[in-house]
């Protein structure tokens, strides 16, 4: 009787997916298009940042130059609105470019939980529709959400026993569980389940994975538990991996934390695909390389690893749960942008890029996104720095100038040379090199500028107005 209850439920779930995608369909062709833009990334790539800067220069337009409806000057009016859905929290906007442009400038504070945010365009259509049709209304949706939480897609294609397996396997040499691995290899898994036990277990696993994101490892999941927001405490974020082989009995703790796992998957991954990802239609993942460069190889490698973990998400054929969901409906376009290409001087900037296509290829070339287009990107979303050359040793050495984030001070750097052919940081990585050997990759953290904006302009970025063009320039 629950297996035919799970069938119902899930013929249900895509019946009602069915109605509101044609629904969406007619609307958009007869009334206002309307373009559900993600943006995902790791911690610390900078989406609140990305979010805050595109949305002032859509609004204020004089710095995206590469945007073609604003260089046809075809665009009449942007403004904000309320967003559609009533029970998705606000993306703060004005607190966040408050922040980045005010007289004491600093970055805001990332990504928590989804957000949502509605820009609205008065637009005159292109080519031979534009004597035909006046203005229409297109609006952009914008829905920010963590990248760890893609990551948990994988969850839903492993067993506890096997997550287990794997979570622990993976760990097992990392310094950073070295407070948790005792903790879990005490523990009997087949001994009676007793809550303050598992409490405490879940709690150091936690930590380990607050740990091993502050250290510059990406593989760390469950997502929501470094991200818990209202589910603090709750009992789908209180579990941890068992050292188990074999299949478990009732009332042990082995069967209490597979029950909670599996919670996990159906009450928390599950309603994010279906309430959120399965809407978007246009995507860019922002991904913070030159931090991962900085921190040695063995970051490189596991950042390239999360990367095809995250693209798993747009290639929902390997999941046959989210390819029902979907009913076919793909991510139109998916831009993979590097950030913080202010920490470059512009010489340096196709080798970022470079490196930016090499980390998302192997799995862009194992996915079918079935038409999708996708391009890769170096970019910043908010310009901290200035360029200068600075004379060294009887060369010139391509530096950038900002504010030092930890002191306050201003400092000319020069983070290193990136290769030319991106296999040189990616080969290293890949078997298993601990150090750079032939250059120090350094890497500086700079406070945001302060800012005299011009009327009509947004604030300062790099390639900000191309990543636009990529995403919606079609739809305008």
């Amino acid at each position: 009787m629950r297996g035919g209850g799970l069938v119902i439920s899930s013929l249900a779930d895509s019946l009602v997916r069915g109605v509101e995608s044609v629904g969406d369909r007619v609307s958009e062709t007869f009334f206002e298009p309307v373009i559900r833009l993600g943006v995902t990334g790791l911690a610390r790539s900078g989406k609140t940042v990305f979010i805050t800067s595109l949305v002032a220069n859509l609004l204020d337009r004089g710095r995206m130059t590469s945007l073609v409806a604003q260089q046809e000057g075809r665009i009449n009016a942007a403004y904000l609105q309320p967003q559609p859905d009533d029970t998705v929290p606000r993306f703060d906007y004005e607190s966040h470019l408050s922040a980045l442009t005010g007289p004491e400038a600093h970055w805001p504070d990332s990504t928590r939980a989804v957000s949502e945010l509605r820009l609205s365009f008065k637009a005159r259509p292109a080519g031979l529709l534009a004597g035909l049709q006046g203005p229409r209304t297109v609006h952009l949706d914008i829905v920010d959400y963590p990248g760890e939480w893609l990551l948990d897609l994988a969850l839903l294609d492993k067993s506890y026993e096997e997550w287990s397996q794997e979570t622990l396997a993976r760990i097992e040499t990392r310094a950073e569980a070295v407070e948790f691995l005792p903790t879990v290899h005490s523990v009997d898994p087949s001994g009676a389940h007793d809550e303050p036990a598992a409490q405490a277990l879940a709690a150091a696993f936690t930590a380990y994975l607050n740990t091993a994101r502050e250290a510059g490892f990406y593989d760390c999941t469950p997502g929501r538990f470094l991200l818990p927001g209202d589910l603090a405490g709750s009992p789908v974020l209180t579990f941890a991996p068992l050292p188990i082989s074999g299949p478990s009995r009732r009332r042990t703790l082995q069967r209490e934390m597979e029950r909670r796992y599996e919670a996990y998957k159906s009450r928390v991954v599950k309603p994010f695909f279906r309430d959120h990802f399965a809407r978007i239609d246009r995507q860019v993942v922002l991904v913070d390389a030159l931090g991962a460069i900085h921190k040695g190889p063995q970051a490189v490698e596991d950042m390239r690893r999360a990367m095809a973990d995250i693209l798993s998400a747009f290639r929902p054929g390997r999941n046959a749960w989210l390819s029902q969901l979907l009913l076919g409906k793909r991510v139109e376009r998916i831009l993979f942008a590097a950030t913080k290409a202010d920490h470059l001087h512009h010489l340096q900037h196709p080798r970022l890029t470079a490196i930016m296509e090499a980390l998302t290829r192997d799995a862009r070339d194992r996915a079918s996104f079935a038409g999708a287009e996708t391009a890769a990107l170096s970019l910043a979303s908010l310009r901290a720095t200035t360029e200068e050359m600075r004379s060294h040793n009887g060369s010139e050495l391509p530096c950038v100038r900002g504010t030092l984030l930890d002191s306050g001070k201003p400092a000319a750097f020069y983070p290193g040379e990136l290769p030319d052919d991106p296999s040189h940081l990616l080969s290293p990585a890949r078997n298993g090199a601990s150090i750079w050997l032939d250059d120090d990759y350094r890497f500086m953290a700079f406070a945001p500028a302060n800012l005299t904006l011009r009327p009509g302009d947004g604030p300062p970025h790099i390639r900000l107005d191309r990543a636009a063009q990529f995403l919606i320039g079609d739809r305008l």
